[in-house]
């Protein structure tokens, strides 16, 4: 008889009732730019579709899993707007939704399913089952489990209990093909022989992810299951669980299977946790927008159209069809997710682009003190930079010029830019400078196309030694923009500087 505690089925779900999605990571080391495409791909589903985004914490490896990384999930997911309509704290019918607090309806379930035949307890050792695989391996037989306790008499157990023996618990796949439609990879045929028997509950008690994902997905109703291609193997057997949980009226239907692609890394290999590009705070720090990174992962496996690479949130939503996922692997390529971050940042308004850029402009990313921040001489330089960055951290070095007693020294753009003849330029532009209308830029250019004339220089070559003097680099923001915002005297005070060091 059931517990109080036991899992119960709500009212069958309506005919063409809105699908139900869920995320389920497990809370180990950093979200990584592979679990956020799949998070992406199920949350645009959901929101395409009406459908409702479960988010769900799969935290039984109490070995691996940590309170900090369900915090960095939570606040990732925050991060990036993929909001869920059930999960942590937002609650909902099928709560708790992380899995350390639902161990008694997987102790109930794992029990019905050896009460009705559908599992039971295998004493194999790890040996032994080494053994009788390396055995079939060199056979060229399949390798999985042989069934060697599937249909033990009660004198067999006894002996084995006699002796000590732990058992796990097996779930008994039947005998038959097994075939489904994969969402992404159409028509998919199993064979019994390659689904064999698989466990469900440790020794100790402790229920395996191939027990607590699928009697979550079924008692959550779960209708699609969007996953990365490595669980691809694993679909068959939770078939087949599935059927049984069917029959023991704990689920309604099979859900739709869709397995996405790999994500590809340097040298062609599947993307890791461990590689560096692949973790999620990695971009977070470097200050990609939510909007550009998203937009990126939406393209590692789907595509907009054959002509626009750069969209919003909002238009991928409107898009969105797992029909239209490839299941060819996608390789990250970090140059092109720059170049769509890039993009985004373009496509701000002015106001959102300068709240955006707020954290790297202050400690620990600023390198000048904070009274020297100028925050008039910020809103005017913005604009410029804008146009100009890859992603938000760039703006510290593009405007650190402006807030500093002296220029960063950076000998190689000094070396670079202070050719011999590069005094006499820099003392006639000073010149020209002094005398020049600072009202706006098109005068200060003109000073320095002007002294560039005088030595024979296009204003390119003319104008390399002014900038390295004034912001330290050879590259950067619109120079006489920037001449403009930092003001006549402060600029001709680091020609003078400039020429002083040339001069020693």
């Amino acid at each position: 008889m059931a517990n109080a505690n036991s899992p119960k089925l709500s009212a069958p779900r309506e005919q063409g009732a809105p699908p139900r999605v869920r995320f389920c990571p497990s809370p180990t080391g950093n979200p990584h730019v592979g679990l956020v495409r799949t998070a992406l791909f199920n949350w645009a589903f959901a929101r395409h579709t009406g459908g409702t985004m479960v988010f769900r914490i799969e935290d039984t490896d109490a070995a691996r899993d940590s309170e900090e990384s369900y915090e960095q999930l939570l606040d990732s997911m925050r991060w990036l707007g993929l909001d869920w309509d059930e999960g942590p704290e937002t609650g909902g019918p099928h709560a708790p939704y992380r899995q350390s607090q639902r161990m008694d309806r997987y102790r109930d379930v794992a029990g019905r399913l050896l009460a009705g035949g559908y599992a039971y307890h295998c004493y194999c050792s790890p040996e032994e089952l080494e053994v009788r695989r390396a055995v079939a391996r060199a056979e060229g037989r399949p390798s999985g489990y042989d069934g060697h306790c599937r249909e033990l008499t009660a004198e067999q157990v006894a002996a084995y209990e006699a002796e000590g023996r732990s058992a796990i618990v097996r779930f008994r796949v039947p005998d038959e093909t097994i075939t489904f439609t994969d969402l992404v990879r159409g028509e998919l045929t199993f064979t019994p022989e390659n689904v064999p028997d698989y466990g469900i509950v440790r020794a100790n008690g402790a229920p395996l992810y191939t027990l607590v994902n699928p009697v979550d997905d079924a008692l959550m109703e779960i209708t699609h299951v969007l996953r990365g291609e490595d669980l691809l193997s694993s679909t068959p057997r939770q078939i087949a669980l599935y059927k049984a949980l069917i029959e023991l009226g704990l689920a309604k239907e099979i859900p739709a299977f869709g397995h996405l692609p790999y994500v590809m890394g340097e040298g062609n290999k599947k993307l890791s946790k461990r590689d560096p590009q692949a973790s999620l705070n990695l971009y977070r720090e470097r200050g990609f927008l939510p909007e550009g990174l998203l937009n990126y992962l939406s393209l590692l496996g789907w595509s907009f159209s054959a002509d626009q690479d750069v969209f919003s949130v909002a238009e991928l939503v409107a898009a969105f069809d797992i029909a239209d996922v490839n299941a060819n692997p996608a390789r990250f390529d970090l140059k092109k997710a720059e170049a769509i971050n890039a993009d985004h940042i373009r496509r701000l308004d002015v106001k959102a682009f300068t709240e955006a850029c707020e954290p790297w402009l202050r400690a620990p990313h600023a390198n000048w003190e904070p009274e020297r921040f100028d925050r008039a001489a910020w809103e005017a330089i913005a604009p410029y930079a804008q146009t100009r960055l890859t992603v938000l951290s760039d703006i510290t070095a593009n405007v650190d010029f402006l807030f500093l007693d002296a220029p960063v020294e950076d000998e190689a753009s000094w070396d670079k830019a202070m050719k011999p003849g590069a005094a006499e330029l820099l003392a006639t532009a000073r010149e020209k400078l002094a005398a020049a209308d600072w009202s706006g830029p098109e005068a200060l250019k003109e000073a320095v196309l002007a002294a560039g004339e005088v030595h024979g220089l296009k204003l390119g070559k003319a104008q390399a030694p002014v900038r390295v003097a004034v912001t330290g680099r050879t590259v950067g923001l619109p120079l006489f923009e920037s001449l403009e915002i930092l003001g006549r005297e402060r600029t001709l005070a680091r020609i003078d500087a400039a020429l002083a060091k040339l001069a020693a």
